[in-house]
């Protein structure tokens, strides 16, 4: 009878402990993210101020993107910027998985290429609906007289201080351009602190257009240089905020045309990486594919688009996600 009893005890304890296994199993099946199995492309289309809009496209591999909303832009100009346009729109899911924020360079370049002062915040829970806010850095900060222009802006996350962390190019006067570096309040509704440098060129020579990608405990940061020619090097820091240095002194596009805004983004099925960039004077967008950041090949032939981007970024995306995107435009 004793020994029954506690054959029934233990059976009743395996029984428990199968149920709290499960259980918990299915708790930690749902606190896995989605898996990210499409991309959403962010961009322009123009130099004219009707083309200087965010617009949006979608992709199932990364390879062949097709444009929503007939090409047209998803979000208008005038209720964002100070100017009424904007350019170089760049995306970012944010550490929680599920808010998005996105950039750009507040600016009319009909205006002239020095006639901008600020950027443009934005921040959503479905990638459908945004607020934003328009930041003039003259108005923001004191000593900026001599500031003409602040270009293509982008956001990454800082873990080390669990901030989301601005960084874009400026110009003061005759000296060449800077990337410089800034984190963004809590709310991501203004700029919080003061700005810093971000990267030295050892050339000295004006850098533009910066996208870092983190590698391998590593931060890669893309930018175009004007020295000699434009076009596209990479500088490497072991941390987000400084410390970079000149991987080479190699262009890294592939080909001989003019070049700008570098964009980075991490393949799904762990192929690899893309970058693509703007060949702004030849009515064309490449893209080259890389595992290591310094070995980089161009794919024009796998490539489609129906559209034609200018300086735009491209983020991973669930199919929940892209469901969404499709059926509101």
């Amino acid at each position: 009878m004793a020994n029954g009893y506690i054959r029934t005890l233990s059976l009743l304890a395996l029984m428990l402990g199968i149920t709290i296994s499960t259980t918990a199993q299915k708790s930690r099946a749902k606190k896995q993210p989605a898996a990210y199995s499409a991309y959403l492309f962010t961009y322009f289309t123009g130099n004219d101020k009707s083309e200087e809009q965010i617009c949006f496209a979608v992709s199932n591999d990364g390879y062949h993107f097709r444009a929503l909303n007939g090409n047209k832009p998803v979000i208008n100009s005038a209720d964002i910027s100070e100017t009424g346009g904007v350019r170089d729109p760049h995306m970012l899911r944010g550490a929680d998985g599920k808010t998005y924020y996105m950039v750009a360079t507040d600016m009319v370049s009909a205006k002239g290429w020095n006639s901008n002062r600020g950027l443009v915040m934005m921040k959503s829970t479905d990638l459908i609906h945004w607020t934003s806010s328009a930041i003039n850095l003259q108005k923001r900060y004191a000593g900026q007289d001599s500031l003409l222009r602040v270009w293509a802006p982008q956001v990454i996350y800082d873990d080390s201080v669990k901030k989301y962390m601005l960084y874009f190019s400026v110009k003061y006067g005759n000296a060449p351009d800077k990337i410089v570096y800034v984190y963004a309040n809590k709310d991501f509704t203004n700029l919080e602190g003061e700005m810093k440098q971000l990267f030295f060129n050892p050339d000295n020579a004006a850098c533009i257009d910066g996208d870092i990608q983190k590698k391998d405990g590593h931060y890669y940061l893309f930018f175009k240089t004007e020295d000699r020619r434009p076009g596209i090097k990479i500088a490497v820091s072991d941390r987000l905020t400084g410390g970079y240095t000149m991987q080479s002194n190699d262009y890294v596009q592939q080909t001989d045309k003019p070049v700008e805004g570098a964009g980075t983004f991490k393949l799904n099925d762990g192929s690899g990486y893309i970058l693509m960039y703007d060949m702004y004077t030849s009515g064309r967008y490449q893209f080259t594919k890389t595992t290591d950041f310094k070995n980089f090949r161009a794919i024009d032939e796998n490539i489609s688009l129906d559209f034609h981007p200018r300086h735009g970024t491209i983020m991973p995306i669930t199919a929940a996600e892209l469901a969404r995107l499709n059926a509101t435009w």
